[in-house]
């Protein structure tokens, strides 16, 4: 008997991330959610299940590229593909019926892995028993490593910015606990879930809030620890990404546009550059030409957001000294009243 699952309109809101990368948002997406609510409507399957069925497809796509002929390449690409919608149904799956597990996520990223380096092995394997041009057996170990490095800066990228957050969040909550004022917020957070903001000519629809530590520190960094009684019950808005937008304006109405869409900024990310390797070069029989693209493509992305963590820092140093310089000024206050 169907177990109750909520019409599709509503599944998707429950599974769909509100914002993934392009290749699943428009390639994905319109077939695995559909795939999701009928598995959860008529089957017992399980996040880990649908897991490992992505990683035998997988398998299965790496056996027909070790073939190296161009009909299996095809055949591998269009598994990689069924693969790959398998990986983003277990996640969905989850989502909707609540089974995921830790367990779970870690299983999907180690398979992840594991798949990506398999098909690579396989592929320019084949390529290179089929030509004998050791420049295969060179493109292997580089897609290797560059999904490696990829996750591995991904992960410390996270950490650094978790890190930073959580210093911010604790200096503000002891300085704002003393002025029974309101916690802050962070500019990311608030574009984030709303897409439509334009900071340069409507401020209200992101949200009447105060700023903390501008690019240039002056005393009016210690004026969202003063104010009326109306002002203190206003959170303050933290902008760790103030320099890169003042240096790239046009960059915020960009990634709202992609965002209003689901779409995330960061165009070409692992996702983007497996794709690339695993699906379009072998189905274009192109294998060379879509790897090294593919690959230059998500270098070029890595240093941009490298360089956007770069920014970011400096941001984060400008709003701890803001707090410093309130601190003294602050009890210089208390100690005249």
């Amino acid at each position: 008997m169907p177990r109750d699952i909520p019409p599709l309109a509503e599944v998707r809101r429950i599974t769909e991330k509100k914002r993934d990368a392009w290749w699943t948002v428009m390639l994905v997406d319109p077939v695995a959610t559909p795939l999701v609510r009928w598995t959860a409507r008529h089957t017992r399957a399980t996040p880990n299940q649908l897991t490992w069925g992505a990683f035998l497809v997988g398998l299965g796509s790496a056996a027909c590229f070790a073939q190296g002929d161009w009909r299996w390449l095809l055949l591998g690409a269009a598994l990689y593909h069924v693969s790959f919608i398998f990986d983003c149904m277990d996640g969905k799956l989850a989502r909707l019926t609540g089974t995921g597990s830790v367990f779970g996520a870690w299983l999907d990223f180690v398979f992840d892995r594991i798949r990506v380096l398999v098909c690579s092995v396989a592929l320019m394997g084949g390529q290179y028993a089929r030509t004998d041009d050791v420049l295969y057996l060179w493109l292997a170990l580089a897609v290797a490593s560059l999904d490696s490095l990829r996750y591995i800066d991904s992960l410390e990228i996270f950490k650094i910015r978790h890190g930073m957050r959580k210093q911010i969040k604790a200096r503000m909550r002891a300085a704002r606990k003393a002025e029974n004022q309101a916690e802050l917020a962070f500019m990311e957070d608030l574009l984030r879930e709303n897409p439509e903001a334009d900071l340069e000519t409507d401020r209200d629809t992101v949200a009447p809030l105060e700023p903390v530590a501008p690019l240039e520190t002056t005393a009016a960094d210690t004026a969202p620890l003063e104010g009326t009684a109306a002002q203190r019950s206003r959170p303050a808005v933290v902008d760790l990404h103030q320099e890169f937008r003042r240096r790239f304006p046009w960059w915020v109405r960009c990634r709202n546009f992609l965002l209003r869409h689901r779409i995330r900024a960061h165009l070409i990310s692992g996702i983007e550059f497996q794709m690339g390797v695993f699906i379009i070069g072998p189905a274009v029989d192109a294998v060379v030409a879509t790897t090294v693209v593919s690959g230059a493509l998500l270098l070029v992305f890595e240093l941009a957001i490298i360089y956007k963590l770069l920014l970011s820092t400096r941001d984060f140093t400008r709003t701890i000294n803001s707090f410093e310089k309130a601190e003294p000024l602050r009890a210089t206050t208390s100690v005249s009243s």
